[in-house]
């Protein structure tokens, strides 16, 4: 049949042949017979060493990829050997692994197609299920993550993201080396147990060789990255920072709202959150005008917002030096300010004021953008599942679209 000559001349495998091709357009199906060449031995599925035959079982069915609208299927009965290492066991074939019912070349299709549709739609295009397309995603990402190296490992970025419902949270550790800014590791829960896993996986001598690393303030973050990652420069995250910043400044109007509500005061506060938390080249013509009318005001939310914005002047320097002067100056006039919220952050930027100047020391090279836009696609990731139920797909998707593993090369492309 024209089938197995092209299947023979395009998609060979050493030792084995095409032998027959069955048509049923009743099911839709057409089944390819595969037998082993003359004079070939089979390989032990251990040590991948030919050994002499033991016995041979029953006819197997491996689904290879669609073509017309048939389901393809390989059919081959596997044979087992006398391994003089290993014992009896099933023979080694080149199109498919351990006890996967698909072909490694539709494993590889089907995991090609999900990373530009969500799982469910490839399962759905292919008429296949959502457990198959799984499958075939596990089995490159597993494959991907044998063959990948972190030998050139320089700067990494930690941070967290939401994980299902309630209090759940995956830490995600990214390398942000330029050139190479991926995923290299995912774990389960926001703990000090998890995240030492990481330095566990990487090792000792890969853990030092580490120069920056771009991380929040989380006391667990910052202890093991000083244990373990002695020669790396532990830079707050920018981000981060700024974010704290806006927390205290949206406590502040919040109290002051409810207590000018409370005393029957004039609702000057109402509908003003975006306009104190957003820089001033961000906001709407209403939202302008909105400020301009706060800024007439002796409130505590007006002086937390100047000092929001006299703050941000410190990303401007260049110099660690003068960036620390103007740290110090900004955090002690704010704890004159008598605004609580504001005090608080003050005080955390004094405790942790030698790793916010780390990221000048760095020369602005590593910041929390490469990180955050990172944890967006995570994101859009998670929602494109429609809600993975369990950690491990999820842990296995992430990887998929963010790790950029190395794949074996596809047997199907496009011309």
């Amino acid at each position: 049949m024209l089938l197995t000559r092209l299947l023979n001349d395009c998609h060979r495998f050493p030792g084995f042949v095409y032998h027959a091709a069955r048509l049923s357009t009743a099911t839709k199906t057409i089944e390819i017979e595969v037998r082993p060449r003359k004079g070939s031995k089979a390989r032990c599925s251990c040590c991948q060493r030919p050994a002499p035959g033991y016995d041979q079982l029953s006819a197997r069915r491996l689904e290879f990829i669609p073509i017309w609208g048939y389901a393809v299927m390989l059919v081959y009965a596997m044979r087992r050997v006398q391994c003089p290492r290993c014992g009896v066991k099933v023979e080694s074939v080149p199109w498919a692994e351990g006890k996967h019912t698909l072909c490694s070349a539709y494993l590889l299709y089907l995991a090609h197609w999900a990373r530009k549709l969500s799982w469910r739609e490839t399962a759905q295009s292919f008429h296949t299920s959502w457990e198959k397309v799984f499958n075939a995603v596990e089995f490159v990402v597993q494959w991907g993550l044998r063959q990948r190296r972190l030998d050139a490992l320089k700067a990494i970025g930690v941070d967290e993201i939401q994980y299902g419902r309630g209090h759940q949270y995956l830490t995600l550790v990214y390398q942000l080396d330029e050139g190479c800014q991926r995923l290299i590791w995912v774990g389960k829960e926001r703990t000090t147990e998890s995240f030492q896993q990481f330095f566990t996986l990487i090792g000792k001598e890969l853990s030092e060789q580490i120069e920056f690393v771009c991380s929040d303030m989380w006391k667990p973050y910052l202890t093991l990255i000083r244990q373990h990652c002695t020669n790396a420069l532990n830079i707050l995250d920018r981000f981060h920072i700024v974010a704290k910043m806006n927390l205290a400044l949206d406590q502040v109007r919040a109290g002051e709202a409810r207590r000018m509500a409370q005393a029957g005061y004039e609702p000057v506060l109402k509908k003003s959150r975006w306009c104190l938390l957003k820089r001033p080249g961000n906001l709407t013509d209403n939202q302008q005008m909105k400020l301009r009318d706060l800024l007439q005001y002796n409130l505590k939310s007006v002086r937390a917002y100047l000092l929001k914005e006299q703050f941000q002047q410190l990303w401007e320097y260049q110099s660690p030096a003068w960036a620390g002067k103007f740290l110090d100056a900004w955090c002690t006039q704010t704890m004159r300010s008598r605004i609580e919220p504001m005090k608080k952050f003050a005080r955390t930027m004094r405790t942790h004021r030698e790793l916010v100047l780390n990221y000048f020391r760095a020369r602005k090279r590593f910041s929390s953008g490469v990180v955050e836009g990172l944890n967006n696609k995570a994101k859009v990731t998670m929602r494109k599942s429609y809600g993975f139920r369990t950690f491990r797909a999820t842990e296995i998707a992430l990887y998929h679209a963010l790790g950029k593993l190395p794949e074996p090369e596809l047997a199907h492309s496009f011309y």
